[in-house]
C-alpha cells in the first residue's frame, strides 16, 4: 500500500533509540524527510549517524522553551512541519513501580512533567505550522499501563496521554489535524537480549525457554517488535488514517483479557 508519505516532514521525540529509532527509520523508508530529538545528545548523534536523519536535537521535556526551540529547529531544517511522534519518555516510568507508602507526589510529578506535559508542550509547537498547512498527525506513543495495574504512576501518565489526545483531535480536527495515541506493550528494543539472558540465568532455562516466558502473557505469544510499533505509526502519519483520531490503538498483541469497546 502506498501510504502517499513522500516529501512529509516528520519530527519523532525520543528517537535515539528502541520504538523511536524504528519509527523514524521506517517514515525515512515510507519517504518522509526525518528529524529525530532525545535527551542524550551522544546517543542521538550516533542514533542520527546511522539513520541518516535530515537533523537532529537534544533537547528537555520537562522545559518549555527547550520544546519550543527543538520544534522550531526541526521545522526549519525540513522546511516546515507535517507530522509529529511524541515518543521522548522513560521506559515503565521514571522510577518504576512503588507501593503507595512508599509512592511521593514529586514521583507523579516527574513522569507528568517528561511524558504528558511533554507530549502537550511539543503538540503545541508543532500545531501552528501544520494549521499553517491545513493538513497534519500528532502520533502519540503511550502504553498498555493505561489498562491495567501494578505501576500507580505508570497507570496515571499513559491514562493522562489518552485524554490529551482526544482533546487535541477535537480541537484540531477542524484543522486536517488527526490525533491517535499507539498503546505498546512489551515490546522488542536493543535491550530485549540482555533481559532474556537474565531470565535464563536466573531460572535456569535455556534462552528460548526465557522468550517464550516473556511472551506468554499476550494472545499471539510473540514478543512484539519495534517494527511492529513502526508501521502502526507509520499508518497512522499517513493520509491513508483520516478515518481514526481521537483513539486508542493497542498494539500489544492482546495483552489481557478485557474486553474493549
Amino acid at each position: 500500500m502506498d501510504l502517499h508519505l513522500d516529501g512529509k516532514r516528520a519530527l519523532v521525540t525520543g528517537g535515539s533509540r528502541g520504538i523511536g529509532k524504528a519509527i523514524a527509520r521506517v517514515l525515512q523508508e515510507e519517504g518522509c524527510e526525518v528529524a529525530i530529538a532525545a535527551r542524550d545528545p551522544e546517543r542521538l548523534a550516533a542514533a542520527a549517524a546511522e539513520l541518516g536523519v535530515a537533523a537532529w536535537f537534544a533537547f528537555d521535556a520537562s522545559d518549555d522553551q527547550s520544546v519550543q526551540s527543538m520544534v522550531d529547529g526541526a521545522a526549519a531544517a525540513l522546511g516546515g512541519l507535517d507530522i509529529l511522534v511524541n515518543n521522548a519518555a522513560s521506559p515503565g516510568s521514571v522510577h518504576g513501580p512503588l507501593p503507595l507508602a512508599e509512592l511521593t507526589a514529586d514521583h507523579a510529578l516527574a513522569d507528568l512533567q517528561v511524558k504528558v506535559l511533554g507530549y502537550l508542550r511539543a503538540s503545541r509547537a508543532a500545531a501552528p505550522y501544520m494549521q499553517r498547512n491545513g493538513w497534519g498527525r500528532i502520533i502519540n506513543i503511550s502504553g498498555l499501563a493505561a489498562r491495567g495495574s501494578g505501576n500507580t504512576v505508570g497507570s496515571i501518565r499513559n491514562v493522562s496521554v489518552a485524554a490529551l489526545t482526544k482533546n487535541l483531535a477535537d480541537e484540531l480536527g477542524p484543522d486536517g489535524i488527526n490525533v491517535t495515541v499507539i498503546h505498546p506493550g512489551l515490546t522488542r528494543t536493543e535491550a530485549t537480549p540482555a533481559r532474556i539472558q537474565q531470565i535464563a540465568d536466573s531460572n535456569g532455562i535455556s534462552l528460548a525457554d526465557a522468550e517464550a516466558r516473556m511472551a506468554a502473557g499476550n494472545s499471539v505469544r510473540t514478543i512484539i517488535d519495534s517494527d511492529d510499533i513502526a508501521n502502526i505509526t507509520a499508518f497512522l502519519a499517513s493520509p491513508k488514517s483520516i478515518a481514526i483520531t481521537g483513539d486508542t490503538i493497542a498494539a500489544g498483541g492482546g495483552v489481557g483479557r478485557g474486553i474493549h469497546y
